[in-house]
């Protein structure tokens, strides 16, 4: 009975894989974006970082100020701004600079480029569901504790961790897709596999901005981390529970009898190191876009607004919808 139910909905097992890893991977891209967007608050308890003078919490609009916050360079100067004896600039870290380049760049990005191809190479020839169970536990645990640390080298050893587990959510993920669905599905299966890099960084947003402001238990920005850290707690366990080793598919032509293909000599063939490079460019432009274009606009342009800038200022289509925010956003 219970093998003849089982039976009926194993039609159900591929998109149930598939919604796995996808969730999984969007709350590793999370956990990975959230530091972005809790830069600022981050690093006001942290102390790192630039200060500056900025807007505090007044809720008075940028087009109402009589001069904006990030005109003054003396501390003393920032505090003076008032509108009717209410000061509404500040005087405090603004989440940027230096260390934060550091925290939200080359920390990640170099555990996350060496161990990528590391675990890529391993997902030939070890299991890729209990690899992929690690690697998801270990992200997990390093955003949870994320939302625990108390200085600000806790919070870059922690993403360098982060990284490492992030770092084999793609290469094992598409091996198992790969073998567990048909040729004819796997461009469409891997399309929507790969919003889980879109849909954390968007969720990112609202996510660390809006949680933040809520300050449940005082915790503030932690909570986003403690959050992410659970859901992803939750599909490292899914993942090693309910997903089975799918049996290894050749692609394209079979390989049977042919001579073993040296990996080097592969990497190595002018093709391939051309769209290496080629892909180099765009992708640091991309990250550098998604990792600094949010504090950057809370600095110069805070409140509500930052997310419509790039639309309403730069696109003749949009700036017809924008109409009376554009003069707001000068």
């Amino acid at each position: 009975m219970q093998s003849s139910m089982m039976e009926k909905l194993s039609f159900l097992y591929k998109p149930y894989v598939l919604a796995v890893l996808t969730i999984g991977y969007i709350a590793g891209e999370l956990g990975h974006y959230l530091i972005g967007v809790t830069s600022k608050a981050t690093a006001i308890e942290l102390v790192y970082g630039d200060q500056a003078c900025q807007q505090n919490h007044t809720d008075f609009l940028r087009h109402e100020l009589p001069a904006q916050c990030a005109e003054f360079i003396i501390e003393h100067e920032c505090h003076q701004q008032h509108i009717n004896g209410t000061v509404y600039c500040e005087w405090n870290y603004n989440g940027l600079g230096l260390e934060y380049q550091l925290l939200a760049g080359p920390s990640f990005i170099a555990v996350f480029t060496i161990m990528g191809v590391v675990l890529g190479v391993a997902a030939d020839r070890y299991n890729r569901v209990r690899m992929l169970f690690v690697c998801t536990l270990v992200f997990a645990i390093a955003i949870l504790f994320q939302g625990t640390v108390k200085e600000y080298w806790h919070l870059i050893l922690l993403r360098m961790v982060m990284a490492a587990g992030e770092a084999g959510c793609n290469p094992l993920a598409t091996g198992i897709m790969s073998d567990i669905f048909p040729e004819s599905k796997r461009a469409l299966v891997m399309a929507i596999f790969n919003w889980g890099i879109y849909g954390g960084y968007g969720i990112a947003f609202p996510v660390g901005r809006y949680i933040t402001k809520l300050d449940i238990g005082g915790l503030g920005w932690r909570v986003c981390y403690y959050g992410t850290g659970v859901l992803a707690l939750i599909m490292a366990v899914l993942t090693g529970t309910t997903l089975r080793e799918p049996e290894r598919q050749s692609i394209g032509e079979d390989a049977a009898g042919k001579a073993k293909v040296n990996l080097w000599k592969v990497l190595m063939q002018p093709r391939v190191l051309l769209l290496m490079f080629a892909g180099i460019d765009p992708s640091f432009r991309w990250y550098d876009l998604r990792v600094q274009r949010r504090s950057l606009l809370q600095h110069l342009l805070p409140g509500r607004r930052s997310g419509l800038v790039a639309v309403c200022r730069d696109d003749r289509y949009w700036q017809h919808w924008c109409g009376g925010w554009r003069h707001r956003i000068g």
